[in-house]
């Protein structure tokens, strides 16, 4: 039986645009291999018993302890300056090599003074020495943004290649990097791994090449979550105007811009007789769409719960399906939409959101615009550009479809590939036994 071992950007299994590209992955590796035991690292297995019920849970703070340099001293390591830092995280590492046994037994140690309870810490090891497969599922994480989670992405694949288990990476956006630590660990492990498909090609696909990556090795087949709204088109949108504010770190905004973009946003709903419609993504503390929209809502739609019950990515999806244009400044509820033939204004206040829906736009060519949150003619800008969106509705939607249909077909594609991958794996003929050989070396 294949046994695939899955990274995604789900750990806790509530941003609905990592869920839809998990969903799209487990359906696709499921169609290739019925019978594999699909592993998916998460911290939440039981939303991930309701969103992929037939894949297997792995603990994701299992591999966190294993992987991550602060797992031992905590706070303590973030503060230690960055030369001490790196070594003892370079010393854990060899640790783990060459004395899983001992590293265990610290972690367990940590584990109980701390609280954590983690069970068997090398559970995660031992997934990724039974794979026959690893793959890295649809995210954003090789970035400056979120540099500790690209390392123990990077430290996965490294163990995998390290292995020889095939390894492949899909719906992958890359950049904007800057770290120069985190660019020399892309440089030596990603031209190792044997497929990576890009969310898109106009900037990521450049920086890969730059960084080492053979073309041969790249795909650009845009988004995973795609098909799922592709799959899901009506035959005619409606007039809704979905909205989406996202009000993060990474995305460069802060609560304060609602009030700006309140007014425009009620003005132009009601010169059209249009309803606002809620296109929440992410629920997390911290990033919470709903709450955010509520605002937005506020005097429009005081009885909305800004997207609380939609709880699934179809029932999103199906939202944005009764919309003739969306106003959002989530990447998701963008692709949401343009994958149904819907124009979106995209709201960016950072370089890093620039990055992404100059990338998704380019993937699909029209019907997508960018407004920047720092602009001192905001009100206005956003109004023209709902406008030229709301004009162009009709016209843009067949070569929005078009270019979705296309994306559709060469993200199978690359899935296809994986068969070809796993049939030339030296790995599996290297030991008789050689699943049992390396699981009993962990």
């Amino acid at each position: 039986m294949i046994r695939i071992l899955v990274d995604s950007d789900t750990s806790h299994c509530l941003n609905m645009g990592d869920v839809a590209m998990l969903q799209v992955a487990v359906a696709r590796l499921r169609t290739l291999w019925p019978d594999a035991t699909i592993q998916v690292i998460t911290n939440a297995p039981d939303l991930l018993a309701v969103y992929c019920p037939d894949a297997v849970p792995l603990a994701f703070l299992s591999r966190y302890s294993w992987l991550a340099d602060d797992y031992l001293l905590g706070r303590l390591h973030r503060s230690l300056p960055k030369s001490i830092s790196h070594r003892l995280g370079a010393f854990k590492r060899i640790l783990g090599r060459r004395s899983p046994a001992l590293l265990d037994f610290t972690i367990r140690l940590r584990s109980r003074f701390s609280g954590h309870g983690i069970k068997d810490p090398r559970a995660f090891l031992k997934a990724v020495y039974a794979a026959d497969l690893v793959v890295v599922s649809g995210m954003h994480a090789l970035t400056d943004y979120f540099w500790r989670h690209s390392y123990l992405v990077l430290d996965t694949l490294d163990i995998a290649i390290q292995r020889g288990k095939p390894t492949a990476m899909f719906s992958q956006g890359v950049g904007p990097i800057q770290n120069p630590e985190l660019l020399e660990r892309i440089k030596a492990t990603l031209p190792k791994v044997n497929l990576i498909a890009l969310r898109e090609g106009r900037s990521a696909r450049p920086l890969l090449e730059a960084l080492g990556v053979a073309p041969d090795r790249i795909m650009t087949t845009g988004d995973d979550a795609v098909e799922l709204a592709y799959g899901a088109l009506t035959t005619q949108p409606s007039n809704g105007i979905g909205i989406n504010l996202r009000i993060s770190l990474n995305a460069g905004v802060e609560s304060n811009v609602i009030n700006l973009l309140r007014s425009p946003l009620q003005e132009f709903a009601r010169a059209r007789g249009a309803p606002l419609l809620p296109v929440p993504i992410s629920p997390l503390k911290g990033v919470h769409d709903p709450k955010t929209i509520r605002e937005l809502l506020m005097g429009y739609d005081d009885l909305s719960d800004g997207g609380q019950s939609l709880d699934t990515p179809l029932k999103i999806i199906e939202q944005v399906g009764h919309c003739r244009i969306v106003v959002t400044g989530a990447y998701h509820a963008a692709v949401f939409a343009l994958s149904q033939g819907i124009p979106v204004v995209c709201l960016a206040g950072s370089g890093y959101y620039i990055n992404k829906f100059l990338g998704l736009g380019n993937q699909f060519r029209v019907g997508c615009e960018i407004v920047n949150l720092d602009d001192v003619d905001l009100a206005e800008k956003l109004a023209s550009a709902m406008d030229r969106a709301w004009a162009s509705a009709k016209q843009v939607r067949p070569a929005l479809l078009e270019a979705a249909a296309q994306q559709v077909a060469l993200s199978r594609a690359a899935y296809s590939r994986l068969n070809e991958l796993l049939a030339s794996s030296s790995g599996a003929s290297e030991h008789p036994n050689w699943k049992a050989a390396r699981y009993e070396k962990c």
